[in-house]
């Protein structure tokens, strides 16, 4: 049974977008469900981008007639050992499938692509780009052309920690963050900030450089204790917070991606007609503050 057209073109796209090589090696991205259904919606050839999968996300999507979602959170994390619909999240997965709905998911290879979510972080703070590096240089060539983990931003002259925070609300619209101030730092000001989207702990663990500031989305607690107490402040901003803004961004890339595929009468997406990529509204942080 082949790949629909619109399948095999969002996945093509996304892989020129998302290089799959940049993807953490533990990650599951690429191609996450193939519905062997067509779907019945005269909308066919629409796609919707999301963070997340949740039932929410599902119900949108199978009520404005997508045939492809493109979701930045794998849905298949680890092996599954069965499909049922005992859970949601197996659930919405056979709902999608017998609707005619494909899944893509980009997640960290997005993260770290040059112009990614990592970078788009970066211009929130408002980085001048000749000031903004990779976090973690890997030792692969090919990945150094493409991207690379996190990013670490410097400033000359230091900005405050009041500066940084305004910056950072103003550009993820959000009207609170979590800050923890390191005593060992009182005169607050920043001169570095190292970058991750999502949850960053990890990542900052294993940096060659230090930095003033982490910026991420989540960490876990020993671990925020741990960096107050070593000299380095800590924002965070929960998890999906740090990603959804860039969704726009990566609706605007994937219409020119598949316009130029179109354009350039690509083989593999010969017959493609127009797509319409839509950004969810069902799509929201869990979390909210009461």
């Amino acid at each position: 049974m082949a790949s629909s057209i619109l399948t095999k073109s969002v996945c093509n796209a996304m892989r020129r977008i998302a290089p799959p090589i940049l993807a953490g090696s533990w990650d599951n991205t690429g191609l996450i469900l193939e519905s062997p259904v067509k779907s019945a919606s005269a909308a066919a050839n629409r796609v919707l981008l999301t963070i997340d999968i949740t039932p929410a996300v599902c119900d949108e999507a199978i009520s404005s007639g997508v045939s492809m979602i493109v979701s930045y959170h794998p849905p298949i994390f680890r092996g599954l050992k069965a499909l049922t619909l005992a859970t949601p999240l197996q659930g919405t997965l056979l709902r999608c499938a017998a609707a005619g709905i494909s899944i893509y998911s980009p997640h960290s290879a997005l993260d770290s692509v040059y112009g990614g979510i990592n970078d788009w972080l970066a211009e929130c703070i408002g980085a001048d780009a000749d000031r903004v590096s990779i976090l973690n240089r890997d030792d692969d060539t090919r990945k150094l052309e493409l991207g690379g983990d996190g990013r670490r931003v410097t400033f000359d002259p230091p900005i405050s920690m009041e500066a940084l925070e305004g910056r950072i609300k103003n550009g993820l619209t959000l009207s609170q963050i979590q800050v923890g101030y390191s005593p060992v730092r009182p005169d607050r000001l920043v001169s570095s900030v190292a970058i991750c989207a999502g949850s960053g702990g990890s990542m900052f663990a294993g940096m060659r450089d230090s930095a003033d500031v982490w910026f991420t989305g989540e960490m876990e607690h020993h671990d925020i204790l741990a960096a107050v107490a070593s000299g380095t402040h800590v924002i965070l901003c929960g998890h999906t917070n740090t990603e959804r803004g860039y969704l726009p961004l990566l609706a605007s890339k994937l219409r020119a991606e598949l316009e130029a595929a179109r354009a350039k009468g690509f083989k593999s997406e010969s017959g493609l007609g127009a797509v319409e990529v839509i950004i969810s509204q069902a799509d929201a942080h869990p979390l909210q503050f009461v």
